[in-house]
């Protein structure tokens, strides 16, 4: 079975991720042959490279690039893939056009967040108007974005993200990695998230202020691209700014995870959230926004607390409530952890994906 697997771009994101876990789990069976198209340079998991698979990049040259139908279509004719599964809205844009002449099947896997607001206003769901009625299965992380894309029924198929713990084997102990971060205080709580307009910086970045305002035992950490700019500085009250580590891109997630004690995820719009995810492995009790697939994966009081959307007092009031009860942390990260093994591993996602493709082989 050949498939081409096509992405708009390949950069250190969540859903890049689940991709690279994807194909390397693909890349063991031995019936599965596969290629990686991406429609940019951006290629930041160099992980990539060992599977030993042909990378296909193009670039585009504008927004609105129409020489990119070409040249995807030069890659399809050339490489004959009995499928092609795309990653996102933009790429499936491009390739419907393309399958349609030479025959293909289109397995579109844009569905990847739960979108409060949806219409014409939001491209990702224009593309998917577009594209559903061309695609043989469409593929959400979650019922909640599946409902929210309104994904034809006969047409859709929920398979959650999977964690593979072999990642946080052999992490770097803790007494180190606190050094290297100037972290003194007893408590650590971090968000893993890029800083941008789909994540709520600005409501976590208040409820840490809050939890500061009654104690000086917690250090808060801000992990992911662009959270070290200066917009994301400007959200911080000077007499705080040394309560705060704002870390950037890392390539040590799973280590600095390691070292926390409570995991935050302040949102908008979410699907199966990797970074719930990676908290949950690690063991640690998570607060996050209530809405899109997050209860899928976080259950309220049991492997953490559900927060009410951008309000900083509901979300600082439950990091208290966890930082002050020991027992608590410890019986929700072990809860949370169980929950991984149990439903949300790589082995299971890489199955549920074998499954699809067999559909329409």
């Amino acid at each position: 079975m050949k498939i081409l697997f096509c992405t708009d771009t390949f950069a250190s994101g969540g859903k890049e991720r689940m991709l690279m876990e994807l194909m390397k789990g693909l890349a063991k069976k031995q019936e599965i042959e596969f290629e990686l198209l991406v429609l940019s340079d951006a290629i930041h998991f160099n992980e990539i490279y060992e599977l030993g698979i042909r990378v296909h990049k193009i670039v585009r040259k504008t927004k609105k690039d129409f020489s990119v139908f070409k040249k995807v279509y030069d890659i399809c004719r050339k490489y004959q893939p009995d499928m092609v599964h795309c990653w996102d809205s933009m790429s499936a844009v491009y390739l419907v056009p393309v399958l349609k002449v030479l025959k293909i099947k289109l397995i579109n896997c844009m569905v990847q967040d739960a979108p409060a607001k949806t219409g014409f206003s939001n491209k990702n769901w224009v593309r998917g108007r577009l594209t559903f009625p061309f695609s043989d299965i469409i593929i959400g992380n979650c019922e909640a974005g599946l409902s929210a894309y309104n994904v034809p029924r006969k047409k859709s198929l929920c398979i959650p993200n999977g964690f593979d713990f072999r990642r946080v084997e052999n992490l770097n102990g803790h007494s180190n990695l606190r050094k290297s971060l100037a972290i003194q205080t007893k408590f650590v709580v971090a968000m893993v998230a890029t800083f941008s307009s789909f994540k709520d910086y600005a409501t976590f970045f208040a409820a840490a202020q809050l939890v500061l305002d009654s104690r000086k035992d917690v250090t808060f950490l801000a992990l992911g691209k662009n959270t070290d700019s200066n917009e994301a500085k400007s959200f911080i009250q000077p007499h705080y700014q040394d309560c705060f580590r704002l870390l950037g891109t890392r390539t040590d997630v799973e280590a600095i995870i390691n070292i926390i004690d409570v995991g935050v995820l302040a949102t908008f719009t979410e699907g199966i959230s990797n970074s719930i995810m990676e908290y949950m492995a690690l063991g640690k009790p998570v607060v996050a926004t209530v809405g899109g697939g997050t209860s899928e994966i976080l259950l309220d009081t049991i492997t953490g607390y559900l927060a009410k959307p951008r309000d900083a007092q509901d979300m600082a009031d439950k990091i208290n409530t966890l930082l002050n009860n020991d027992q608590l942390r410890f019986t929700m990260g072990a809860a949370g952890k169980a929950r991984v093994y149990e439903d949300f591993t790589i082995e299971k996602m890489v199955e549920g994906f074998m499954n699809s493709y067999k559909m329409i082989a």
